[in-house]
Parts: C-alpha cells; sequence; structure tokens
C-alpha cells in the first residue's frame, strides 16, 4: 500500500521502517532539507499547508496520516475527498487548541486540574482569584517540549506573563503537585477494533521528556487509563494511535493533554512489545488486523538530547536509535530502549546508560 506522511522528523522515520516491514511504501511531505525520514521513503520539500504539495502526496497515496499535530487542518480537510486522512481532521482539530482538549476531557468525564481561558489582561487576573496560585499559562495553540509557557507562581507577575503570551490566545492552567506523569498509548482501526498499551511512566526534565519506563505496576492505575483512553477513541471515532498524557496524584489520573499520533512515550515498543505502536498505526490506517501489545518483559527509552556520546554508541546493553539529525542544544538525536525481566534490572540498564550520557555513576540517585 502506498501511505502519504506528512512531516518526515524522526517520527516519520519510525514510521517508515514500520511500513517497510510491512511491505507498504511511504512518501512524506516536509520543508526540511534533509530530513530523517528521507532514509525510508522520498521527501518532497515544501510547507505543510502547501495545497498543491499537498493534493500530489494524495494523488499518490493510498491513505494519508502526519507525524505531528502542528499540521494545519483547513489544508487537510482541503485534501481529504481525494484519499483518506487518519486521525481524523476533528480529532487533530481538538488536539491542537488546549481549551477544545478540556472541555472535551470535561464532557467524557475525564479528570482534570482547573482550567481558565484567557483572552485579555482582566481574564488572566480572574484565573488567579477563582484557581489560585501557583498557575500556568499557556499558548492555546502550538506549545510543545515546555515552549509557550509561563509559571505564574506570585500576583506580581501576572502582568508580565501576559506581556510575554499575550500576543495568543491563552489558557490558565491549576499547578497540579502530582507524583508523577504517565501516559496511555492505545490504537483504534477502520473497523473500531481497539487495543491498549500498558500505561507508562515518564520522567521530564526542563519540559522535554528524559525517560520512559513500561509498565506502571498499578492495576487501579491502569484501569482507569484504559476507560479514559476507550472513552477518547470512541468519541472521536478515531483512526491510529492515540497517546493520552496523564498526572498520578496518589490513586487518581489527571489528565493532561492528548496527541493524535504515535508519540516519543511509546518508543520503548518498537523492542519492547509484540507490536510496536508504530505497526499499529499503520495497521489501524490501512485496516488490517491489529497487532498484540503484549511486552517482552520490562521495558526502558532513554531519550538522548542535544548530543549522542560515542561512549554511547559503544554500550552493549540496550538498543540505540539514531535519528540522522545535527547536534543542537535541546533537540532529540535518538533514543535506547532497554528491556529487562524486572524492573530492577530494567532500571539498571537505564542507570548504566545514564552514565555514559551524563557522566553521574550508576547508583548515585534514580534515573530521571
Amino acid at each position: 500500500m502506498r501511505i502519504g506522511i506528512i512531516g518526515a522528523g524522526q517520527l516519520g522515520q519510525m514510521l517508515g521502517f514500520a511500513a517497510r516491514n510491512l511491505g507498504d511504501r511511504c512518501r512524506f511531505l516536509d520543508p526540511s532539507p534533509a530530513p530523517p525520514a528521507a532514509v525510508v521513503g522520498p521527501v518532497a520539500q515544501a510547507d505543510f499547508d502547501d495545497v498543491e504539495a499537498l493534493v500530489a502526496l494524495a494523488t499518490a497515496s493510498d491513505v494519508l496520516t502526519y507525524e505531528f499535530e502542528n499540521v494545519p487542518v483547513d489544508a487537510l480537510q482541503s485534501i481529504a475527498d481525494r484519499v483518506p486522512v487518519y486521525p481524523p481532521c476533528t480529532a487533530l482539530r481538538q488536539a491542537q487548541d488546549r481549551l477544545l482538549e478540556k472541555r472535551l476531557f470535561d464532557r467524557l468525564d475525564i479528570p482534570l486540574p482547573a482550567y481558565h481561558a484567557i483572552d485579555s489582561l482582566q481574564d488572566l487576573r480572574d484565573a488567579v482569584d477563582a484557581i489560585g496560585l501557583p498557575l500556568v499559562v499557556k499558548t492555546r495553540r502550538l506549545g510543545y517540549d515546555g515552549k509557550g509557557q509561563f509559571m505564574l507562581r506570585e500576583p506580581a507577575q501576572v502582568e508580565t506573563a501576559w506581556q510575554l503570551l499575550g500576543e495568543s490566545e491563552l489558557i490558565a492552567e491549576q499547578w497540579v503537585d502530582f507524583d508523577y506523569e504517565v501516559s496511555a498509548i492505545g490504537a483504534r482501526s477502520v473497523a473500531g477494533d481497539v487495543v491498549l498499551y500498558p500505561l507508562t511512566r515518564n520522567s521530564h526534565q526542563d519540559g522535554i521528556l528524559r525517560v520512559s519506563r513500561a509498565p506502571v505496576a498499578n492495576n487501579r492505575l491502569a484501569s482507569r487509563a484504559d476507560v479514559y483512553m476507550r472513552a477518547l477513541l470512541e468519541d472521536l471515532d478515531y483512526v491510529g494511535v492515540l497517546a493520552l498524557e496523564l498526572f498520578v496524584v496518589g490513586d487518581e489520573l489527571l489528565a493532561n493533554e492528548f496527541a493524535p499520533r504515535v508519540h516519543n512515550s511509546g518508543h520503548w515498543t518498537i523492542e519492547g512489545a509484540v507490536t510496536s505502536q508504530f505497526e499499529n498505526h499503520l495497521r489501524a490506517i490501512t485496516e488490517r488486523p491489529l497487532g498484540s501489545t503484549e511486552m517482552h518483559g520490562c521495558a526502558g527509552m532513554l531519550n538522548l538530547i542535544g548530543e549522542i556520546p560515542a561512549t554511547v554508541k559503544t554500550l552493549q546493553i540496550g538498543h540505540l536509535h539514531d535519528y540522522g539529525k545535527a547536534p543542537r542544544p535541546g533537540r532529540k538525536l535518538g533514543h535506547i530502549t532497554v528491556l529487562g525481566d524486572s524492573e530492577a534490572e530494567r532500571d539498571r540498564k537505564l542507570a548504566e546508560i545514564r552514565s555514559s550520557v551524563t557522566g553521574v555513576p550508576p547508583g548515585s540517585g534514580p534515573v530521571s
């Protein structure tokens, strides 16, 4: 089957590898001159809202998908009558706007932190009065990896937050003193079949995912996450892989956001599950049966940010994925997946890898 993918970054690259294993062919659209996915298929260099380029991609494809959620919805809808587009544009539109996303969670009875729409400086003052401090003020659109956010801790910072972010539509969210963060990942087919991966625990630094570990050994949390995930997939009439990010507070889960695509926190599934999230995404959008999400023991994933040290490439543990990107501070250049028969074995391997990445010796503290 011919699969068109909008975006040719590392997620597109991994989708391309999975497609190759299924016997499918991928072509991509991306404005970058040498994106990671170029190693697995031809890339048309054009902007994501270039309608002529999108039409050409649609004409050469049996189905279209995308690797990130900042694709212009109107541009996608302009070609949706030419070729199936999955995940559906309705899901993409809600994921792109944090206010629409929060209202969706509310409607589906998925618990979430308090929030307040911000369209003026007075709205921001009202949010402080209604919710209290601290607050996280965010742009409603286009923020990711900690960008487009301001932590509002004191009333004196209200005007500063507005000056920094007020050129965009905003939302203020209650700060949650959570125990840790998790992600639920699931896939739904055109026929409505659903598969769910084990819950994954995530650690962030400077707003960027650093480490993921699966499974989360808490049946109550896993069961609640499954209920929320199924509600989202069904309500959105979803097709493909969806990731739901959640805060853990005691024995409760609070929704943070969802991503209508394959997700960084699910990279461990390539080696750690019978069927990776990338293969299941392709199976879903090409109307194949979904694959098993059963795990191979306990899995961990460590992101390589900014550089890939030479010592990492000589490690005898783990599976290194080098995206082929030029080093740059804060840039995701690759990841390493480890597997263990137990949580302790997995975490020992993650700690050993971390020592090669950061110089922090194993046993000096928790993997973060």
